[in-house]
């Protein structure tokens, strides 16, 4: 093991259940410290053991950090939940940080998709975050899932020879294809793209969000009351990170708070959902390590 850091594996208390973290703990440690929230089906490790690395290489430069398996995940107790059901797990995780790493004053949460939205909607809960670092930000809506499609996977399928050679061989069933791109299409159009908190000129935003809005309004909602920084990293090869962006561009709303929040948006070209190649990982933690040394020092 490298001498730079030690690994420190434990259980801790949520609501009854055992939660299982691994700390990476640095000899010398850093006063920001990274809290590594899992989401999908993912557990403490990560697809293609991401956030084991990601972990390791913050602890090789002082950065404390702690990975851990929420509720119903991986080694941890209790019923499966969803990504809007463990704030909970994420304020015991945080309090199990800094109590095993007092020399760390501030957090900054990371995570992948569904875990970024938990993220972004905990961050102005707590005053000990001081950053969010969010990679392929779920933000899903059945338009916005439609429009995305259309947008990012028919149009390019239109224009590919492969997808006309298969037609014209007869390999590809036409009228599905059509079907389902027409599908898409009323999905798309047929959805409210505009919510009613977006119409209600962004006055008490966060209050709101919480009571009754869309996935994208409360995320909205949090990040107009967070006070932090955020770095958004997106794939461009992955349609969750697709419907990102264009909730973004499309969005006089998010593109103000983006800019007022001073939020960096980060693209790795090519990569899919879960940066599944070394190259894409590795690119995610320079740009991990990059940020958190810009803003915070680290």
């Amino acid at each position: 093991m490298n001498q730079s850091y030690r690994e420190e594996p434990f259980f801790f208390a949520c609501q009854g259940e055992q939660l299982l973290g691994i700390l990476a703990r640095p000899l010398v440690v850093a006063p920001v410290g990274v809290l590594i929230i899992v989401g999908g089906p993912q557990y403490r490790v990560g697809s293609h053991r991401q956030f084991t690395q990601l972990a390791r290489r913050l602890g090789d430069e002082g950065v404390a950090t702690l990975r851990f398996d929420h509720r119903g995940i991986g080694d941890s107790t209790g019923a499966r939940r969803s990504f809007e059901d463990i704030a909970l797990d994420i304020r015991a995780a945080l309090d199990e940080l800094v109590a095993h790493a007092p020399e760390v004053r501030r957090v900054v949460l990371w995570g992948l998709c569904d875990a970024a939205s938990a993220a972004c909607e905990y961050a102005p809960r707590d005053p000990r975050v001081a950053g969010l670092i969010l990679l392929n930000p779920w933000v899903r809506t059945e338009a916005g899932e439609a429009g995305a499609y259309l947008r990012h996977y028919y149009a390019r399928r239109l224009m590919e020879r492969a997808f006309w050679r298969k037609v014209g061989r007869g390999e590809l069933e036409l009228s599905r294809s059509l079907g389902s791109l027409c599908a898409n299409i009323a999905r798309a159009f047929g959805g409210k793209r505009a919510s009613p908190l977006l119409a209600d000129q962004m006055s008490g935003v966060a209050d709101r969000a919480v009571a009754r809005g869309s996935l994208p309004d409360r995320m909205l909602g949090a990040l107009e009351s967070f006070t932090g920084r955020t770095l958004v990293i997106l794939a461009g090869n992955d349609l969750t990170a697709a419907e990102f962006r264009d909730l973004v561009a499309s969005s006089r709303f998010w593109t103000k708070v983006i800019a007022a929040r001073a939020a960096k948006i980060e693209e790795i070209a090519e990569a899919d959902h879960t940066f599944s190649s070394a190259a894409w990982r590795e690119r995610v933690e320079q740009a991990t390590s990059r940020w958190l040394r810009a803003e915070f020092g680290t």
